[in-house]
């Protein structure tokens, strides 16, 4: 199991995360929605202290990290546990699509060369794209330069996949292939914790959906209750703006 616990950000004096407390289970697959600037981003990113935390704790299993003791070692192996697809892809554009699957393995993971590269094989013929193995950045489309960020997060088994709205950077040609990939992945009973603004894909993937807003948690439930009879008024005042038929 995952804790977090009282886990906040500050920016500029003003509060992003507001002693956000959660339990994610092994296995789970957790989305959080909510109105934009609310925090949800943040704490997928605070996680991994690619935005550092000012304070709380996050315990993995029996290992507990008190944010604002971390030492460099620390974040490491917190890293280590965790895998993260970015909204912007977030890809070296002078590595090909198998050289940006393979880097972190092994530069980061230490993995041999050619493990890694073989890894990368495996990887883009899971998602599709075998045939792009050789292909840079700059010639593969929005979605399957997504796709293979995908592809990185999943060829390693970390504790939790963290998933920041892969696919608010795309046209929306490309927004159904990325999402049908992220559901492979949901099945493979991956650890997931999910931001999205795609309320049709959180209600098929999810079970647990969380809405968050001001940096705090709101309500979380199942999808069928939180799309269906939401308890919190600020939760029911999102759902209309977006997915009117929810309710």
């Amino acid at each position: 199991m995952i804790k977090i616990r009282g886990l906040t950000k500050i920016y500029n004096g003003m509060p992003v995360l507001n002693g956000i407390d959660l339990d994610i289970e092994k296995g789970e697959r957790i989305v959080i929605i909510g109105p934009s600037g609310t925090g949800k981003s943040t704490l997928l990113r605070c996680l991994n202290f690619l935005d550092t935390p000012d304070g709380g704790e996050i315990i993995f299993d029996d290992e507990t990290i008190d944010v604002t003791k971390a030492s460099p070692k620390d974040i490491q192996r917190l890293r280590l546990r965790t895998s993260f697809v970015f909204q912007n892809y977030a890809l070296f554009a002078n590595k090909t699509a198998r050289e940006n699957i393979a880097e972190g393995l092994y530069t980061v993971r230490k993995w041999g060369r050619e493990e890694a590269l073989n890894r990368a094989d495996e990887i883009l013929a899971t998602i599709g794209l075998a045939d792009k193995a050789d292909a840079y950045p700059a010639a593969l489309s929005g979605g399957q330069q997504q796709r293979v960020g995908i592809g990185r997060a999943m060829s390693v088994d970390t504790d939790l996949m963290l998933v920041d709205e892969p696919t608010s950077a795309l046209d929306p040609e490309w927004v159904e292939e990325v999402l049908q990939l992220m559901k492979r992945v949901a099945d493979q009973h991956r650890t997931m914790l999910i931001v999205t603004h795609e309320m049709s894909f959180a209600k098929d993937i999810a079970d647990r959906v969380i809405f968050m807003e001001g940096g705090r948690i709101v309500e979380q439930g199942p999808p069928s209750k939180i799309f269906s009879a939401p308890e919190d008024d600020r939760t029911k005042a999102f759902l209309r703006k977006v997915l009117p038929s929810a309710l």
